[in-house]
């Protein structure tokens, strides 16, 4: 499946994303010619759980939703900096209501959940945010990969590669 032409922006905390669920996720992206934008929050190189450095190609506050065909935020312990964050809130709304791919894995479905966008949807996240997210309207599924419309919702770093593929196979739609 060849996207080339398909643009992708990815979400990630300054520190402590969870480093397969951006690297593996970015590589299925890439290798389907994908162009892949790394956004964060006030820095040019973030850091993962794990140890990877990766550069940040834009900070969160420039990110415009019409350059984007998708938006993934990902997860990992430094992603709660995103749960409350006006800016974050207002990406995840504005690709959601313009019926952009809207997607998260790990916990980042929470920051989801926080910006109204999985009210009534079916939705997974990682185990210690399932009664976030069902708090705000989510009906949560447990699964590891999760599509509701243009919403996609993924549990973990086991889920990434899954995650990927299933953001891909939806840009092929568009």
């Amino acid at each position: 499946m060849d996207l080339t032409g398909k643009s992708v922006v990815m979400i990630i905390a300054p520190e402590n994303f969870r480093d397969e669920e951006l690297l593996d996720t970015k590589e299925v992206l890439e290798d389907h010619g994908v162009d892949v934008t790394v956004a964060s929050k006030n820095v040019e190189k973030a850091t993962g759980s794990l140890g990877a450095e990766v550069d940040v190609d834009k900070d969160i506050i420039d990110v415009k939703v019409n350059d984007y065909d998708a938006v993934v935020f990902v997860g990992g312990p430094g992603t709660n900096i995103y749960f409350n964050d006006e800016t974050a809130l207002g990406i995840a709304r504005d690709f959601y209501e313009l019926g952009k791919i809207t997607a998260a894995i790990c916990i980042a479905p929470v920051i989801l959940a926080n910006a109204g966008v999985l009210d009534g949807k079916k939705a997974t996240v990682f185990p210690s945010g399932k009664d976030d997210i069902m708090s705000r309207g989510a009906d949560y599924t447990g699964e590891q990969v999760t599509q509701d419309g243009k919403v996609i919702t993924g549990n973990g770093p086991a889920a990434a590669r899954n995650f990927g593929e299933l953001i891909a196979k939806e840009l092929s739609r568009e």
